[in-house]
């Protein structure tokens, strides 16, 4: 019987010449590098957009927070120098919009009489709850996935806030031919593997800004990610300033040490 095989090289030229028939065993999936968010805090002299930070706190608060925690940030953070600019005001009312467990009543009981647990208003102490009670809670509500903490999420990506802002615009993007999405996930090429089990979470206007600022996906991605920015670096601008004041120290310590090295090598000769 004649062979009806391909040489190797004819296979692979066709392979070259037809991409769209390259199969998807042959698409290299590592993730593309990230899209720059062009963030106004990046550089030695960057501070955080004021506005940006409130809008991406709106975002976080009505997209984010059903399944992602913001564990290491407490509410009087929001009114702090070097915060998003919120009153002690505005962040006490924000506190009290979230219900956190109760102390036990007089009774020494933590349930009410439908077994529901005691809640009270927040208050500036206390830190951002979590969206579910426990772990197996959150696995249960996610199709066995546990979503991360955001508090810390850019300092624990490389890339930063680029890393998530590139994530949350990526799923806009159609996938290449040859590419099968694996069932339950979706995809999104700023991603290891391109396949993520995390739904698309932005749409344009998923939130209606306060300020009148166009909701659209790509504003709404950069927004949030300015806003984790700061969640995982509330100092930065503290810092950078410290940093700044150092450097001009130790410009005129040099100066003055120069100075003195001269005058006292003037003297000898």
């Amino acid at each position: 019987m004649r062979s009806t095989a391909l040489p190797l090289g004819l296979a692979l030229g066709l392979l070259v010449s037809a991409p769209e028939l390259t199969p998807a065993w042959a698409l290299d999936t590592a993730r593309l590098p990230v899209k720059s968010g062009d963030f106004s805090f990046n550089g030695p002299f960057g501070t955080y957009d004021r506005a940006a930070l409130q809008r991406g706190f709106q975002v976080y608060k009505e997209v984010c927070a059903a399944c992602h925690g913001l564990d290491h940030i407490a509410f009087h953070n929001l009114d702090e120098a070097g915060g998003p600019g919120f009153t002690e005001p505005q962040a006490k009312a924000i506190a009290a919009g979230y219900k956190l467990p109760a102390d036990p009543n007089d009774k020494g009981e933590i349930n009410d009489d439908k077994g529901n647990r005691l809640t009270r208003p927040g208050i500036l102490a206390d830190k951002f709850p979590p969206p579910f009670p426990n772990e197996e809670a959150a696995r249960a509500n996610n199709s066995g996935m546990l979503p991360p903490d955001l508090s810390m999420i850019e300092k624990a990506r490389e890339g930063g806030a680029d890393y998530v802002y590139s994530i949350a615009y990526g799923f806009n993007m159609a996938p290449p031919k040859g590419f099968k999405v694996t069932d339950g996930k979706y995809y999104n090429p700023y991603f290891e593997g391109w396949n993520i089990a995390m739904p698309p979470p932005l749409v344009d206007n998923a939130v209606t800004y306060s300020d009148g600022t166009k909701a659209t996906v790509a504003q709404e991605a950069h927004d949030v990610a300015t806003f984790l920015a700061w969640a995982s670096d509330t100092k930065m601008e503290e810092r950078k300033r410290m940093g700044f004041a150092v450097l001009i120290f130790l410009v005129v310590l040099s100066g003055l040490l120069f100075a003195a090295y001269r005058k006292v090598w003037a003297d000898l000769h």
